[in-house]
């Protein structure tokens, strides 16, 4: 039975208990929430966020951060429209777009590999570097400051709003995105060295794993997907903007770290993250339904998200076992 009930004990079980119990709750203020339909299309909103959320789990897990990845989405988003605009093939723009994306992430890696600056630091810099790059390249074109590129061919924009069996493409893009995201750092030594990396960097130095190149490689996946983010922002809106995924990296970064992903490094997964993914769209869309505007749904994601963090890596033992007799003596 102990057995049975250990699931339930590990944390992606008690984001499951929580998806399940918030659907109760968004289902008794509002019947249609429960509809397939809506809570399949209400993903969508969401999607940009879980597909850059994964990748991000590995850098996270290595003890880093990378809160450049929002105007990761920007650069991609423009450069495929500029590109796009040019006269290049819309695909062939989004194998370029994604290429930039993947060097703006190698940038990121190369700096926190090769020096002994704070990654927060590190990705600080490179967040404003790669919005003004963003920015530069917009002015180039016909898209000036924030004004985005439309006008993209139908196949394209039917990539992040069409279906596939009936179910929405990004919610198809998110799952391929667990299976081979999740297979690469539980299933391969690539993956063992990244945990290795985050659990203590010198130890695995000494056991011969190239801790540098380990650290690039997590940032450059990191930079992936916010590239991808920003192609489905792109396809979506049906605009491309240097301004898309802006807000997205603080949804991004909580995605992460709600999912069980330690923030000091050596520990997390992947289906943790896209757990965390599900509940958080799913949260936004039950507040949405439920009238509340954009401020209150804010605060009241931020208080639920802060209680969620502080009940995972609250030290309990430390607090219930205060030497309460010590205190008496000292008269509190």
């Amino acid at each position: 039975m102990k057995s049975k009930l250990k699931i339930f004990y590990k944390w992606e079980g008690v984001l499951v208990l929580l998806i399940l119990l918030e659907c109760m709750i968004f289902g008794i203020l509002s019947p249609s929430f429960l509809r397939i339909d809506n809570l399949l299309y209400s993903m969508n909103d969401f999607a940009f966020i879980a597909l850059a959320a994964i990748p991000l789990t590995f850098v996270i897990i290595t003890g880093g951060i990378d809160v450049s990845v929002g105007s990761i989405m920007g650069l991609t988003s423009i450069v495929l429209g500029v590109l796009w605009l040019s006269g290049m093939s819309i695909w062939l723009a989004l194998v370029v777009a994604l290429l930039v994306a993947v060097l703006a992430g190698g940038v990121n890696g190369a700096l926190v590999a090769s020096t002994n600056v704070q990654p927060l630091v590190v990705t600080l810099g490179t967040m404003f570097l790669f919005s003004g790059v963003a920015l530069v390249i917009s002015g180039g074109s016909s898209a000036s400051g924030y004004e985005g590129i439309s006008g993209f061919p139908a196949s394209f924009v039917e990539l992040a709003n069409g279906t596939f069996l009936g179910v929405p493409n990004p919610i198809w893009f998110i799952l391929l995105s667990v299976l081979f995201f999740g297979i690469l750092l539980h299933y391969t030594r690539y993956g063992r060295n990244v945990f290795l990396v985050g659990i203590n960097i010198k130890a695995a130095s000494y056991s011969g794993i190239q801790t540098k190149g380990t650290v690039l490689s997590t940032y450059m996946l990191s930079g992936f997907g916010g590239g991808m983010g920003g192609i489905v922002l792109t396809s979506y809106f049906s605009s491309a903007r240097s301004d898309l995924g802006a807000e997205a990296v603080l949804p991004v970064i909580t995605a992460v770290v709600l999912g069980g992903t330690s923030i000091f490094g050596g520990k997390g997964s992947v289906l943790g993250t896209a757990i965390a993914c599900i509940f958080i769209g799913l949260m936004q869309y039950g507040l949405q339904m439920s009238g509340l505007s954009s401020p209150h749904i804010s605060v009241v994601i931020g208080s639920i998200l802060i209680l969620a963090v502080v009940m995972k890596y609250a030290n309990w033992n430390s607090i219930t076992s205060l030497n309460f007799r010590s205190l008496l003596k000292r008269g509190i």
